[in-house]
């Protein structure tokens, strides 16, 4: 039988996502309004790098004449390649934006040849 998470996981919203590199690091930011650190899971496992976060719904007051804001799950799966560590990212949560900071193996940052 199926858990309430797991039926939860089935639906779910793809975040806005954005990607940067820069000085050796990829740099990946998510949009995930409403969803609090506790609602929240990033996972590394082989070359898979998963997100889960979980909104809440309201709680209801009242009778609704008019419900627009629901809970909401968001869902987002990233393949890594061999060129990122893969056991050292940074996360943090900030005004519903998700950061993952993953830093770039030394042997795949690019290098400057010196010509003779």
């Amino acid at each position: 039988m199926e858990s309430n998470i797991e039926k939860a996981r089935k639906r779910f919203t793809v975040p806005a996502c954005s990607i940067s590199e820069e000085s050796g690091v990829v740099t990946v930011r998510m949009e995930m309004p409403g969803v609090g650190k506790q609602g929240l899971e990033v996972k590394v496992e082989g070359n898979a790098l998963s997100v889960f976060g979980e909104r809440p719904g309201p709680e209801p007051r009242g009778r609704y004449l008019l419900r627009e804001r629901r809970a909401e799950n968001y869902q987002k799966n990233f393949t890594l390649d061999d060129s990122i560590v893969h056991d050292d990212v940074d996360a943090s949560l900030v005004d519903g934006i998700l950061t993952l900071k993953l830093k770039v193996k030394e042997a795949a940052k690019p290098r400057r040849i010196e010509i003779t």
